[in-house]
């Protein structure tokens, strides 16, 4: 991990738990939130994954982790690993919803269960682990992350089932931020962008469209998984006490950013031509 901005016991005596936390993304959030002192919960669908993932964490960082199998769109399964690290590490502060699923569909050829399935797991699977983890929370005055995405803030194609999820999650960012905020409870969200480290960017942008995409990116490179790891660090720290209800854009200006109308290289020659035209 790079050098960190925050002092290394920012998060100490906390406890996280994170949904998908064994790989991409969420793993590395998992291994920023405990390089910062928090113990780690993780839960997934492959106990290799979470095992290998939080035997990493607690070898490098020296932190508590504890695991369990499940899936979130499983509201039984959901309340039962938070009972089960609750009673394990003592307490629940820190909730990230990153367990997400997403595949490349023309809307048309998409079938209604590969829709469902995402809506399930993304927005459905997200609700699931609020409520359960409700309880817990209002009594750290805990902090929830949804894990979002900025494919709804324009029309990507081939997107059309995780842009209706990802908007659902920001959407219930905002109503939990207010219905909980009486309690304490803070609700926040991150939307990364393309992130180069993660094998969802291997399979959704492989080769030169990878790099097709990575020119159109104001910054000029895909970000990180440490990248949204110090995102999720800010908003889970003191420093960010007073912020709620805010999805944080971490994506090098990707969504609002639009390719060229024409090249760099004609619009040159273009304002040359025009600059000998006598006045």
């Amino acid at each position: 991990m790079t050098i960190s901005p925050f002092k290394a016991d920012i998060l100490k005596g906390k406890v996280a738990f994170i949904t998908g936390g064994g790989s991409g993304i969420n793993f590395g959030i998992a291994q920023a939130l405990a390089a910062h002192g928090a113990d780690i919960a993780m839960m997934g669908r492959r106990e290799e994954v979470l095992k290998n993932a939080c035997d990493e964490i607690k070898s490098k960082y020296s932190v508590r982790t504890f695991y369990k199998t499940g899936d979130v769109r499983d509201a039984d399964m959901c309340a039962a690993a938070l009972k089960a690290t609750n009673e394990t590490l003592g307490h629940l502060d820190i909730l990230v919803n990153g367990a997400a699923g997403n595949f490349l569909a023309p809307p048309e050829l998409l079938s209604p269960n590969g829709f469902k399935t995402v809506i399930d797991i993304d927005l459905n699977g997200t609700f699931n682990m609020c409520r359960y983890a409700y309880e817990y929370l209002k009594q750290s005055k805990g902090v929830i992350i949804n894990i979002s995405a900025n494919l709804h803030y324009v029309g990507t194609l081939f997107q059309s089932h995780v842009s209706a999820a990802k908007a659902g999650v920001d959407a219930l960012t905002l109503n939990l931020a207010a219905e909980w905020g009486h309690d304490g409870i803070r609700v926040c969200g991150i939307a990364p962008g393309p992130i180069g480290d993660t094998e969802g960017m291997k399979r959704l942008a492989p080769g030169e469209v990878g790099e097709k995409l990575k020119r159109a990116i104001p910054l000029g490179r895909f970000g990180t998984t440490e990248e949204i790891g110090m995102a999720a660090v800010f908003l889970t720290s003191s420093a960010a006490a007073y912020i709620t209800g805010e999805t944080l854009v971490v994506d090098g200006g990707h969504w609002f950013a639009k390719p060229p109308m024409v090249p760099r290289e004609v619009v040159e020659k273009m304002m040359q031509a025009s600059a000998k035209k006598p006045s």
